[in-house]
């Protein structure tokens, strides 16, 4: 077997596999690269020394089976067999469901988070989005500490339990999303310094130096992280990836990284025969990130839509701290607004960032599904001060408003774990740090953050106790138990009714009508659905004014009576309802009426 790796800084590399050393030799063709063909097998131990050095783990290991800091060991992929064709499952029309590994369940594996995947199935989603499965120190942990972009966690079951649960899902129907992190390396663990300039004192990232895109040696750092992300999808048979916060990837070049990222994507979908797609995580605004290459743009797919987020969530719960400010100073505007164009702060004041933000999409070239809209997410779950859902705070029936938004509205709709049932488990931030002095710094950092908000140190969990990450997993006897089962029957529902309806997966931005009040009625036209909400504690009558009647009430979270003669439809409080009807309905945007246009 042909062992290489790119160690530019060496002198001399040595290969030590299965307890015997060679020396390498330098690869006239490659600059950098050091190379050695030696005996190997599946499950070969092997690592690299260099200049004398320990030996550190390949940084294109594929298995760290003793974590990180140990060997890695030679993955024979021709070894697995797939029991399942797969054509791929394409992003438009979908309803991604995101799930961490490690609290999906208690038993925190791939095996175990696999025989949950049929509850998935009936839900109704398309794609199960894993987040990040790379390894990290320790057991349990986010993943966003990741220090091999290669590899898979060892305690989740490795490179063959990732791929049993890839194969179940597509047994399933279920396409496979995988969370990526390309901006930067865990604290702990993380050997590429060692071997080359992996990152670069050029940019700087909340998490230090950043990984090295556009100074001196670059290039092999961009090869190295596109190679990754082509072998997930490749090797894995995995549909897309979701990007870690690509406004931290810091790149001048005269081609952005994730430009160059998105062509490879797209060639390799070409190969292969089957949709593969990118996600962003950006907090940009930028329609440029979702913007075909040919047109511009960096040429992701998709991205995830905090600001929807946002303004639903200042809709439902009236917190107005922090980021959530400018959009709970009216929630109704930032809601409908969202809805019509998906940013908010599309150039205007972010009291948040003390400047202008964003830039205005433009929805006539811009297909709706590109942006992911949510209400709730690992990262908006997990990084409250207590994890607390927001179940913990609202009725099961404002909950229902939510996923009627979510899953009614133009975007593509994602879910995070156990929301389908308002799990009552909160998703706090823990970590398994082996190292004391980083799980100090840990703990103490985390309590200092939210001492700043009125919190007590002793209220913050403590991110290292076991048993943080304990009260972190889902609970899989709730859905059987009243109210979650009720919710979980109307997300059933809601995402029959969407794949069932073309109107809902829609591209297009057009709304026959739309129109949010101060009251919390939320009401638009998509096709010939009408989509009404009460967000309201009482009551709400929406006149739909003159036109043609609505013909069938397709779901209701409580009882609703079609409209009468006098066309108003009357929604029980803290209710959502969609109904069929005739015609085209404008409301204005003072929510009064719903006019026939």
């Amino acid at each position: 077997m042909l062992f290489e790796v790119w160690a530019p800084r060496a002198r001399q590399t040595a290969l030590w596999a299965d307890g015997r050393t060679y020396a390498m030799e330098t690869d006239p063709a490659r600059p950098g690269w050091w190379r050695y063909e030696a005996p190997a097998t599946d499950g070969t131990r092997y690592g690299f020394a260099l200049d004398g050095g320990p030996v550190l783990p390949d940084p294109r290991s594929r298995r760290l089976p003793d974590g990180p800091d140990g060997p890695g060991a030679v993955v024979d992929f021709s070894r697995f067999t797939w029991r399942h064709d797969w054509p791929g499952r394409p992003l438009p029309g979908a309803v991604l469901y995101e799930l961490h590994i490690g609290t999906c369940t208690r038993e925190g594996t791939f095996d175990a988070a696999a025989r949950r995947l049929p509850h998935l199935a009936e839900l109704g989603v398309t794609h199960v989005e894993l987040m990040p499965v790379c390894p990290f120190p320790g057991r349990h942990g986010w993943g966003y500490d990741g220090v091999a972009p290669w590899a898979v966690h060892e305690p989740y079951g490795g490179p063959a339990g990732l791929r049993r649960l890839v194969d179940a899902a597509h047994g399933l129907g279920l396409g496979v999303v995988l969370d990526v992190v390309h901006n930067h390396l865990g604290p702990s663990g993380n050997h590429l310094p060692a071997y080359g300039p992996y990152f670069t004192d050029t940019h700087h990232t909340p998490w230090g130096a950043a990984v090295n895109l556009d100074a001196p040696g670059s290039a092999e750092v961009r090869a190295y992280l596109t190679g990754s992300a082509l072998a997930w999808l490749r090797d894995y048979r995995l549909d897309g990836l979701r990007l870690d916060a690509v406004h931290a990837l810091a790149d001048t070049g005269p081609k952005h990284f994730l430009a160059e990222l998105s062509a490879a994507v797209d060639a390799l979908a070409a190969r292969l025969g089957r949709p593969l797609f990118l996600i962003a995580e950006s907090d940009r605004n930028d329609p440029a990130t979702i913007t075909p290459r040919q047109a511009g743009g960096l040429g992701l797919h998709a991205q995830w839509n905090d600001d929807f987020h946002h303004a639903l969530h200042t809709a439902l719960t009236g917190e107005s701290a922090g980021y959530y400010a400018d959009f709970a100073a009216d929630p109704a505007h930032a809601l409908a607004k969202t809805l019509r164009g998906g940013f908010f702060h599309d150039g205007t004041y972010s009291s948040f960032r003390a400047r202008r933000h964003g830039r205005p999409l433009d929805p006539a070239t811009t297909p709706a599904y590109r942006l992911l809209g949510y209400a709730q997410t690992h990262d908006q779950v997990g990084n409250r001060a207590l994890g607390d859902r927001p179940s913990s705070r609202l009725s099961t029936g404002l909950l229902a408003c939510a996923a009627t938004l979510v899953l009614c509205a133009p975007f593509t709709p994602m879910l995070f774990m156990g929301e389908e049932w308002g799990a009552r488990t909160p998703w706090q931030y823990f970590t398994d740090h082996t190292d004391p002095q980083l799980a100090e710094a840990v703990r103490a950092g985390r309590r200092r953050e939210f001492a700043a908000h009125g919190w007590q140190a002793e209220e913050i969990p403590d991110p290292q106790d076991p048993a943080t990450r304990e009260r972190s997993c889902l609970d899989w006897t709730e859905p059987e138990r009243a109210p979650h089962s009720a919710l979980l029957d109307w997300y059933r529902r809601l995402i029959a009714l969407r794949h069932a309806e073309p109107a809902l997966t829609d591209p297009r931005w057009t709304y026959g009508a739309l129109s949010a009040t101060g009251q919390g009625t939320v009401c638009f036209r998509r096709g010939p659905l009408l989509v009404a909400v009460n967000l309201g504690g009482r009551p709400a009558a929406v006149p739909l004014g003159p036109g043609p009647a609505c013909e069938e009430v397709r779901a209701a979270w409580q009882p609703v009576d079609l409209p009468g003669e006098d066309g108003v439809l009357t929604l029980p409080a803290e209710s959502a309802a969609v109904l069929r009807c005739g015609g085209r309905l404008h409301p204005p945007a003072t929510g009064g009426t719903l006019e026939e246009a």
